[in-house]
């Protein structure tokens, strides 16, 4: 199989802020001469390993006692780490924990990770046990935590170095900080209105912020269109959109739907002018992702230009910023949390299920996160979009064979959201060359039973689909916001909701 190797780059860095307080107990110290450094070096390597992970690391030092937690506590706060990591270095008491863990709203992990596999017993020693005694205060601290009403996001066990589990476990978390970072600040833009007949895809905006902490900004497609009105084929900027368009795509001729054509010239000229609006519209705004749907008069400049967003916003979407056709400000949401945690996060649906493969085909007309498909995308010319108004390129591809996730974001009866998540396999098998992004799912037990689960747990009908085994994150994510959330696949698969 013939692999992508163009990638998409990042507009913006991954970045997030994480806090580490060590925890020991003071009266040590004195007793046993030289404790004190060895448990300083074990956080000093802590914070090493979480700085390998694309975090800024803000280190609260050694949190002996009682009145070192009342004193920490505002510098903790006025730090607002995105995760608080407590390195459980030694045996400490709950006190030094208590007044913080009570006040915080950010999630906190607590890391117990001795240095020793095991203790050289014959030569055993109290210094040596109390090196190593990462775990023995762990559940007093996590009943306590329960007991001030702020229970703890985790607890990783293991070894301070050479344990892959233990380094994935805070890899996670950095990405869950990435994820927390950016959605609590995010700019995510909207522009016209939902479907009129699509009611699970009606989100208020105020919702959004009460939820996630991101500001939903309203704009006007007149203002893309300022952008769009002066570029024409000769401008260097629609040239070179139209260089790095061909790079990256494959351009093949039609096989068999009658609406499909070879990638006209007009439709490149015409997707190359609408990628470079857009990259300066959300420049000019700020913005950090954007979720419309505008059809304009027909025959206008502005619907030729808000119906040809499909190649700009696959673009956009690979370099980590969000964009959902359809209005969908739900799904950008969860298509920014899934690009945060490294694994994607393509806008899709469900399309017809393949009884004899035991699979469902699930994509969309676009937009996709190009850095997670199996090989170069496809441009296809299409006569007319099925569904909505318009004509003209359309981006098709597969996602990479393996496992898969899913992320719909869905409302209750209480008007909170709720993630509906899953993991299958992307399997390989023919797709239609419709000039839309399809991929085969295969989900246990079997394609009827997993889609009556998701169907029952009260989707969105749009998810974002990313790459690998992340429901565990994701649901992590959504504990961090005090989103409640339900995983529909698995040994403990169906409507059990948790948050």
């Amino acid at each position: 199989m013939e692999m992508n190797l163009l990638q998409v780059a990042r507009r913006k860095p991954l970045t997030a802020t994480v806090g580490v307080m060590s925890v020991g107990l003071d009266t040590y110290w004195e007793q046993f001469p030289g404790l004190l450094e060895r448990m300083r070096a074990k956080s000093v390597r802590l914070c090493e390993k979480l700085r390998a992970n694309q975090v800024v690391v803000r280190d609260f030092g050694m949190i002996d006692r009682a009145e070192k937690a009342y004193a920490a506590l505002p510098e903790i706060e006025a730090a607002q780490p995105d995760v608080l990591f407590v390195d459980m270095v030694t045996y400490a008491t709950s006190a030094t924990f208590a007044a913080i863990v009570r006040k915080l709203t950010v999630p906190v992990v607590l890391v117990a990770l001795q240095p020793e596999a095991a203790l050289d017993y014959p030569n055993a020693t109290t210094f040596m046990q109390l090196c190593n005694d990462d775990l023995c205060s762990v559940p007093e601290f996590t009943g306590v935590a329960v007991r001030m009403g702020r229970p703890v996001a985790d607890v990783i066990i293991g070894r301070l170095d050479g344990d892959p589990a233990a380094d994935a476990a805070l890899a996670e978390w950095c990405r869950i900080a990435h994820v927390r970072h950016d959605l609590a600040r995010a700019r995510i833009g909207y522009m016209g209105r939902v479907l009129e007949t699509m009611l699970d895809m009606q989100t208020d905006p105020a919702a959004l912020t009460a939820a996630f902490g991101c500001h939903a900004v309203p704009c006007e497609p007149d203002e893309i269109m300022r952008e769009f009105a002066p570029l024409a084929a000769g401008d260097p900027a629609v040239a070179a959109m139209s260089r790095r368009i061909l790079e990256f795509f494959d351009t093949p001729d039609p096989v068999g739907d009658p609406l499909t054509a070879r990638l006209t010239g007009d439709d490149l000229l015409l997707a190359s002018r609408a990628a470079v609006a857009l990259e300066r519209f959300i420049d000019r705004r700020r913005l950090d992702g954007f979720a419309y749907y505008y059809e304009g008069e027909p025959g206008s400049e502005l619907r030729k230009l808000v119906t040809n967003f499909i190649v700009g916003n696959s673009l956009l979407t690979g370099a980590g910023f969000p964009m959902c056709g359809e209005f969908d400000l739900k799904t950008c949401v969860a298509m920014l949390i899934m690009d945060r945690l490294e694994i994607g996060g393509s806008f899709a649906e469900f399309h017809p299920v393949d009884f004899e493969r035991d699979t469902v085909l699930v994509g969309h007309d676009g937009p996709h996160h190009l850095n997670i498909a199996d090989r170069r995308p496809v441009l296809r010319s299409l006569k007319k979009y099925h569904g909505k108004p318009g004509a003209g390129a359309g981006v098709e591809f597969n996602i990479r064979t393996g496992p898969i996730t899913m992320l719909s974001i869905g409302v209750n009866a209480s008007g909170k959201f709720r993630f509906v998540i899953a993991e299958g396999e992307s399997v390989p098998g023919p797709i239609p060359p419709t000039g839309n992004t399809n991929t085969h799912g295969r989900f246990a037990p079997d394609v009827r039973t997993f889609l009556k689960r998701w169907c029952l747990a009260g989707p969105t009908h749009h998810f974002a689909l990313g790459v690998g085994r992340h429901a565990r994150a994701i649901e992590r994510v959504a504990a961090t916001f005090g989103v409640e959330s339900v995983i529909v696949t698995g040994e403990n698969s169906g409507l059990q909701v948790t948050g």
